[in-house]
């Protein structure tokens, strides 16, 4: 299991930043304030809800070529949930955000310590988002009462409605914008394997 984790995706990219930057805080090169770890890993479940609702589920765009972009990222998803090599976040798409969020801080705290904190906590969290992501998708029976909970409140995203719960690793986001619901009483939905059917273009 933790081989398919290791090959696909950016996972095995973030782990080696995560590692690269323990290391040189270990060295003394960097000092890695814990706080700002804390916080970098907090405005990445903060933004997953956003990132989930407005990005991943945004309407299918008119260009060919970003439609291509939008299916690998998450439509295709939709349509094969348990496809390993669709369950992670490509490279291509981690490393530009990772950039742009680190030019991000360091225009605003203009230090490269800090920025290489709350990289390093933001990294950290998207890690336990995409194995929180993997052991849903995955035939495994969480071992703790809130893993198993996480891994049906993701599923009724895939298979009850897609409009709600998307919450991957922690539904807090999904009672702020109410895309909570019991799941009885949730409608269920006819596009949770393809969204906006007749709008994505060829496959």
């Amino acid at each position: 299991m933790a081989r398919n984790f290791l090959l696909h995706g950016s996972n095995t990219a973030l782990i080696l930043l995560c590692v690269a930057l323990i290391a040189a805080a270990a060295d003394g090169l960097l000092h890695l304030s814990v706080w700002l770890v804390a916080l970098g890993a907090l405005l990445f479940y903060l933004s997953e809800y956003g990132t989930h609702r407005f990005l991943f589920h945004s309407r299918p765009v008119r260009w060919g070529w970003l439609r291509d972009k939008q299916r690998r990222l998450h439509y295709d998803h939709h349509v094969e949930p348990s496809r390993i090599d669709l369950l992670f976040l490509p490279l291509w798409y981690v490393v530009p955000n990772m950039v742009i969020v680190g030019g991000i801080a360091y225009l605003i705290v203009r230090d490269i310590a800090a920025v290489a904190a709350l990289l390093l906590g933001a990294s950290l969290a998207l890690l336990h988002y995409e194995w929180v992501h993997f052991i849903a998708h995955q035939p495994y029976t969480p071992k703790t009462s809130f893993g198993r909970w996480m891994k049906r409140y993701h599923l009724r995203h895939h298979f009850v409605n897609e409009k709600l719960w998307f919450g991957v690793s922690n539904p807090s986001m999904d009672f702020v914008y109410r895309t909570y619901r019991d799941l009885n009483d949730a409608p269920r939905s006819k596009t949770t394997k393809v969204l906006y059917p007749g709008e994505q273009g060829p496959g």
